[in-house]
C-alpha cells in the first residue's frame, strides 16, 4: 500500500487520494512535524496517536498501527509539499485550521518549541492555504488544549 501511494505522490499530478490515504498523508506530516527538530519524543508519539485516534475515531491500537505506518511513509517520502497537497484535495478549506491545531500539538508535545518545527509548520500553513495568522491561532488553541 505505501509503495502505490508513494507512486501516485511522486507523480508529477497526483491524483486525489481516497480517505484511506489522506489518513497516511496526515499522520506522516505529523511524524515530520514530530521529527523536525532532529528527535522523536514518546510525547509526541502519544499525541499523534491520540489526534488520529479523535480524528477517525480509532482505537489506540488502530491508531498506534496508523502512526507506524505513517513513520515508514514519511522516512521514504519525496517531500513536504506531497502530503499537503492530499490534505488540502481532501478537506474543506474551513477544516485545515484543525489541521494546523493537530500539528502545534504535536509540535508543542515535548515542551519545547523549535526553529525547525517553527519553519516547517510556517510553509505547512502556507501550503494548506492558511495565513500566518491562522497558523500563529491554530498554535494558541493548541497550546491551551
Amino acid at each position: 500500500m505505501i509503495e502505490s501511494l508513494l507512486r501516485r505522490l511522486t507523480a508529477p499530478r497526483p491524483e486525489r487520494l481516497p480517505d484511506p490515504d489522506a489518513r497516511i498523508a496526515l499522520a506522516a506530516l505529523m511524524v515530520r512535524v514530530a521529527r523536525s527538530d532532529g528527535s522523536f519524543a514518546p510525547e509526541e508519539m502519544a499525541r499523534i496517536d491520540r489526534v488520529l485516534g479523535q480524528c477517525y475515531a480509532l482505537s489506540p491500537f488502530a491508531a498506534a498501527a496508523l502512526r507506524a505506518e505513517a513513520e515508514a511513509f514519511e522516512a521514504s517520502a519525496p517531500d513536504t509539499v506531497r502530503f499537503t497537497r492530499a490534505l488540502k484535495t481532501a478537506t474543506q478549506v474551513e477544516d485545515r485550521a484543525n489541521l494546523m491545531q493537530a500539528m502545534w500539538s504535536v509540535a508543542l508535545a515535548d515542551g519545547e518549541r523549535n526553529a525547525e518545527e517553527d519553519r516547517l509548520l510556517r510553509l505547512v500553513a502556507n501550503l494548506l492555504g492558511l495565513t500566518d495568522v491562522d497558523s500563529a491561532l491554530a498554535r494558541q488553541k493548541a497550546s491551551k488544549a
